[in-house]
């Protein structure tokens, strides 16, 4: 017990560094994969796993030596990896005659495996097959999801968040229209997940909004569902809690509506209207009969005798 309480002191600059890096933060981190070949993966799926390191470039790491690991029968090893390359995104590939060309995503939580789903790459066209023109390194994609089974089933449900996690790249404060250049595009449709990568074309249209046109890049897959591990709902609440300091705090007498316009309540004495400064016409001038009538004097015109 001694030797697990033990804390851990730098000794010098670098390692200092390095703890400081690990360390819990309020604002975390842009997640990094670890992409994993298991110990009989075939042709197909290393080509997956290239190519996937490739989209996911810079915040990836490619083991390229095969491990001998089951994830679902033991996870020690994959939470020995995501320990030791500071990653919370896996992807690992294998090959069986019982699981063809299989892919497991999955993340962490803490260092502890939280979700992972199995998915079967039924068909399989590369990057370098597709000869057109690539996105830059480091590229964040725009990430579109089509299929009822993504709000429907919560299977697809935790599977579309585990993609966006995955896939989602830094937070970013504001973008601009020539950034938008990179489209991953998923589609349930019975039974099986389509996954197209697209990059965006931006034409001359005549007027100030450009005409916008999808050309595919690769890579795109095939996949089928196959086993599922997912965690509980209380395990899966408590790895979305937010530290306190980072929630907003709540201003009195400002409200938000749906579309984020702000609205403020502002709390005012009373005033009397009549003794307001306007404007100076001589529509608004007061004749002398309504000034007598204010002061409780009579009106300086006579009436005429009889």
């Amino acid at each position: 017990m001694e030797a697990l309480d033990r804390v851990v002191k730098p000794k010098t600059k670098r390692a200092k560094r390095f703890l400081e890096k690990r360390e819990p933060k309020l604002k975390e981190n842009t997640k990094n994969a670890m992409l994993i070949k298991g110990g009989n993966a075939n042709l197909t799926v290393t080509e997956v796993l290239k190519d996937i390191y490739a989209v996911k470039k810079p915040f990836a790491v490619l083991y390229k030596k095969k491990n001998i690991t089951r994830p679902f029968e033991d996870q020690t090893s994959l939470e020995f990896f995501s320990k030791k390359s500071d990653c919370s995104l896996f992807l690992f590939g294998s090959h069986n005659k019982k699981r063809p060309n299989n892919l497991i995503i999955g993340r962490m939580f803490d260092y502890h495996v939280l979700d992972m789903i199995e998915l079967g790459v039924e068909k399989f066209v590369s990057l370098k097959d597709v000869k057109n023109s690539k996105c830059p390194e480091g590229t964040k994609p725009m990430l579109i999801f089509a299929g009822d089974m993504f709000d429907v089933n919560e299977e697809y449900r935790r599977l579309k968040s585990l993609l966006i996690d995955f896939f989602r790249g830094p937070s970013v404060p504001s973008i601009r229209l020539a950034g938008l250049e990179y489209v991953l595009h998923f589609t349930a449709l019975d039974g099986k997940i389509y996954m197209r990568s697209y990059k965006v074309l931006l034409k001359k249209s005549g007027c100030k909004i450009p005409r916008i046109e999808l050309e595919e890049m690769g890579p795109s897959l095939d996949l089928v569902m196959r086993r599922t591990h997912l965690a509980s709902d209380d395990l899966y609440k408590l790895s979305l809690k937010q530290p306190k300091a980072l929630k907003p705090k709540k201003k009195k007498n400002i409200s938000h509506d749906v579309f984020g316009t702000t609205y403020g309540r502002i709390h005012m004495q009373k005033q009397d209207l009549s003794k307001l400064q306007t404007r100076k016409m001589k529509g608004l001038k007061k004749r002398p009969a309504e000034k007598s009538a204010e002061d409780g004097g009579v009106s300086p015109k006579k009436s005429k005798s009889g």
